[in-house]
């Protein structure tokens, strides 16, 4: 059995602070992407258009527009909220019905 070998290891921190924002634009522009994608797949999934979803599952057609573009951002309420929906759907829609 051979000794296993050691690399050396920086305790430095690794770079913590975005460069010239360069970080905070990349970040934003792949939460756009994966809010546009969750929000395309959940909607594909019910098989439901846009107003319809919106109609169904009592969501601002206007902010679904934008969420769906990627000019807004999602709340991280309407993030479980849509995951709840791209799960159980019928479920929602039950549940919704009975308020």
């Amino acid at each position: 059995m051979t000794d296993a070998v050691q690399e050396p290891r920086s305790f430095e921190p690794a770079e913590t602070t975005p460069r010239e924002g360069r970080w905070t634009e990349e970040a934003q522009a792949f939460d756009a992407v994966a809010s546009r994608t969750l929000i395309h797949r959940v909607r594909w999934h019910t098989g439901l258009s846009q107003a319809d979803f919106a109609a169904v599952y009592k969501i601002d057609p206007d902010h679904l527009r934008d969420l769906e573009r990627g000019l807004a951002y999602p709340e991280s309420a309407l993030v479980a909220y849509l995951t709840v929906i791209d799960r159980a759907p019928d479920v929602v829609r039950a549940a919704l019905s009975t308020c």
